[in-house]
């Protein structure tokens, strides 16, 4: 059975500990993800349950996660609890993730070999609300607000007057 459950510190806490499978998929785009399962809570997961913190990438959303490798995707967060996995270890082929991944990006990439990065984000919103860093300037709002940097707006330090 798979439950969703309203994130709250006590719906987190009960369902993690009574669960035999934690997904844990927080995004916060450009920022650290929350660590919204602490190692307390892990500790008293079941004998031989399992969490996945697709959240890795942004430093996870479990105060015991840590990045794995290819070679040794999970490991034991507590002697009795979870067995922690990363995401690397969810992607069973990775020829067709990378198809999958080159067939999203490919149209950008010629856009931009095509157009020059500055005409193609003037065009493109989607390539624009993509750009992080620009001649010097913080031009994604969570990436600033994380480091407590300037933030500018991408139509800003690209000159375009939108």
């Amino acid at each position: 059975m798979l439950n969703t459950i309203y994130s709250t510190i006590d719906t987190i806490e009960e369902n993690v500990m009574a669960a035999d499978l934690v997904v844990g998929a927080i995004l916060v785009p450009g920022a650290q993800a929350p660590k919204l399962i602490t190692e307390a809570m892990v500790k008293a997961m079941k004998k031989g349950s399992v969490l996945v913190d697709v959240a890795i990438d942004q430093g996870g959303c479990s105060e015991t996660s840590h990045p794995t490798t290819h070679a040794n995707p999970t490991y034991k967060a507590a002697r009795r609890g979870a067995l922690l996995a990363s995401p690397i270890c969810r992607v069973r082929s990775r020829a067709r993730s990378t198809f999958a991944l080159n067939n999203a990006t490919l149209p950008f990439i010629i856009a931009l070999a095509e157009q020059g990065p500055e005409n193609a984000m003037a065009q493109n919103l989607h390539l624009r609300a993509g750009l992080n860093v620009y001649k010097g300037n913080l031009a994604y709002k969570a990436v600033a607000d994380a480091q407590k940097l300037l933030f500018k707006r991408a139509e800003e330090v690209l000159g375009l007057s939108y």
